[in-house]
């Protein structure tokens, strides 16, 4: 059986071509792609970049085809949960691997990669359940993190200037939505513990730094694609510095891809040892995808890898209303 993967080989170029597998590690499991994820924002910023060939792809699950002779927990027939790109097989490391849950869609399962981008901020800040929480943006990221943060007993308000994302949160179950920050609000304004903000929009972040609590949290999760307005960086400064604003990054490799084991002495060199991984976290992501807690009906859109140029294209020109695009990969 002939393999395939998406490739742009230049900038605004994207071709379904021909691969070989490679040989398989003593450490790794091969087997045929049922799924895979993409990743809007981050493939178009790849796809209009300077860097190329780019071979995309964001998470896919698999079926397990072959393992290598170190393998022994794992079984043919098995569905994976991995990082992987946009071809017809992967090939990983077992460790960086986590099972579907039993009757969880492929489809669906592929999309805790997603909410991994978010629960780094989850598992890291210091609003605690109860707190008012505001996200920033209500693409694929932020629809996720609103779900997570509610999921976790926060209380939860989204701001999205764009009607059609406004909808689809307001539908799922987040009824408290906004425009745009509410720093005008007596509701709002140094009431809230956290904004995440997904958007990447610098007018977004001026405006969480003033809407926060003292001492209140902006994480920057959304990447500042490019400069959307003229803005001067004093005005978020002035805004830090009188409301003692903890401003971050929402860097999501901030834990290790897996967790590790309390050790005095690696502790006493400086290593993270925390229980939480990344991985941990697509655990935590694909258990509540399989008990149904995060509203997704509707917003999934199942496309051929055949064609990318299409995909891409109709990407570009802000064709695709649904926030969660997988690719279905045929079984030859």
């Amino acid at each position: 059986m002939s393999e395939h993967e998406i490739i742009f080989p230049s900038k605004g170029n994207f071709i379904y071509a021909d691969c070989q597998k490679p040989p398989l590690g003593d450490g790794e499991v091969r087997g045929r792609t049922l799924t895979s994820l993409v990743s809007p924002g981050t493939e178009l910023a790849w796809a209009t970049g300077e860097d190329f060939p780019v071979h995309p792809g964001y998470a896919a699950v698999f079926e397990v085809e072959e393992c290598g002779k170190d393998v022994t927990d794992i079984e043919i027939g098995s569905r994976l949960f991995c990082m992987g790109p946009h071809r017809s097989f992967q090939q990983v490391d077992r460790r960086f691997t986590l099972p579907v849950p039993e009757g969880l869609a492929a489809e669906t399962a592929v999309i805790a990669r997603l909410i991994g981008v978010s629960m780094t901020t989850l598992m890291t800040t210091k609003a605690r359940p109860g707190d008012r929480v505001i996200i920033s943006g209500a693409g694929p990221v932020g629809y996720l993190a609103a779900h997570i943060f509610k999921l976790s007993g926060y209380e939860v308000s989204v701001v999205e200037p764009d009607a059609t994302r406004r909808g689809q949160i307001e539908a799922s179950g987040i009824s408290s939505t906004f425009t745009d920050i509410p720093t005008d609000d007596q509701n709002f304004s140094g009431k809230v513990a956290l904004v995440v903000d997904c958007s990447g929009h610098e007018k977004a972040v001026l405006g969480g730094c003033r809407l926060v609590r003292q001492h209140g949290e902006v994480v920057l999760i959304g990447v500042p694609w490019k400069r959307h307005t003229e803005l001067y960086a004093h005005d978020i400064l002035h805004a830090v510095f009188n409301n003692f604003v903890l401003l971050r990054s929402g860097w999501e490799w901030e834990y290790p891809l897996l967790a590790k084991g309390f050790k005095w002495a690696e502790l006493l060199e400086g290593y993270n040892n925390s229980p939480h991984s990344i991985f941990t976290g697509f655990a935590k992501a694909l258990k509540w995808l399989s008990e149904d807690r995060i509203p997704l009906r509707g917003l999934v859109r199942q496309l051929s890898p055949a064609d990318p140029a299409a995909v891409y294209g109709a990407l570009l020109e802000r064709r695709m209303t649904e926030p969660f695009l997988v690719f279905e990969w045929p079984n030859s």
